[in-house]
């Protein structure tokens, strides 16, 4: 057991991958442990999203490995980035949430209803599970879809710019969230931000890609006078309760 917990959750060795005459990384060494909340920075067109989409298995290495742990298996949940829906939105924050069993409405096991129960309580929308969605605020739309990918309990969590378009109130909200299940679930976490005072606050350490290659190092090691000039620090005001 000791020996699985020191397993890196995933290994990156030596990966290379482009487009057409267009290197985006060469050599990309990296391991996240268990339990671990890694941002991952850089500026627009360095490939952040890139990496997301081989890391989700959606594209191939080029040249190197992207190796998940075995034992035990590594299971992905994947949270988009903020993706407002109108107002009339006919479903509730329950049902929206479902959408993503395999089995839909009015065919859940009683399992499946406790399993939904589950997540909506540890994202905190138990209480609001039968407003309809299109009336939520920011933050519990967001929530909801933390929810849904949540909902097969992964053990690896993929935000991919989820906090982007929130006010900085919500974006806390929703961090100390996802803190939260990282600490009581161990849950490892990669992060894809712009914002470095999220990912100071929020993470251990931080990958940030470059197009001259990468630095991952301990946030507290973080300069933020060294970062990308899209990346430097928007000074926003938290609203008083």
């Amino acid at each position: 057991m000791e020996a699985a917990m020191q397993t890196p959750l995933l290994t990156v060795d030596h990966l290379n991958f482009g487009f057409y005459d267009r290197p985006l990384y060469q050599d990309l060494s990296f391991e996240l442990a268990p339990g671990s909340m890694t941002s991952l920075i850089g500026a627009n067109g360095v490939g952040k999203t890139t990496l997301v989409r081989l890391l989700m298995k959606q594209l191939k290495p080029q040249t190197g490995t992207i190796t998940y742990r075995q034992d035990p298996a590594v299971s992905i949940g994947y949270v988009p980035q903020f993706r407002n829906l109108e107002d009339e939105y006919p479903l509730s924050i329950r049902s929206f949430v479902a959408l993503n069993h395999p089995r839909h409405f009015p065919w859940l096991t009683a399992s499946d209803k406790q399993a939904l129960n589950r997540v909506l309580d540890e994202t905190h929308l138990l209480d609001r599970q039968h407003q309809r969605l299109g009336a939520a605020s920011g933050g519990e739309k967001q929530k909801a879809y933390l929810a849904q990918a949540l909902l097969d309990r992964p053990n690896f969590l993929i935000l991919d710019e989820s906090t982007a378009s929130l006010d900085v109130n919500t974006k806390i909200e929703l961090m100390d969230l996802v803190k939260e299940l990282n600490q009581n679930n161990g849950l490892t976490v990669l992060f894809v931000t712009h914002d470095l005072n999220l990912a100071k606050q929020y993470t251990d350490q931080y990958l940030l890609l470059t197009k001259d290659g990468s630095e991952m190092k301990p946030v507290s090691e973080m300069d933020v006078t060294t970062m990308p000039e899209e990346l430097q620090p928007v000074v926003e005001f938290q609203e008083e309760d």
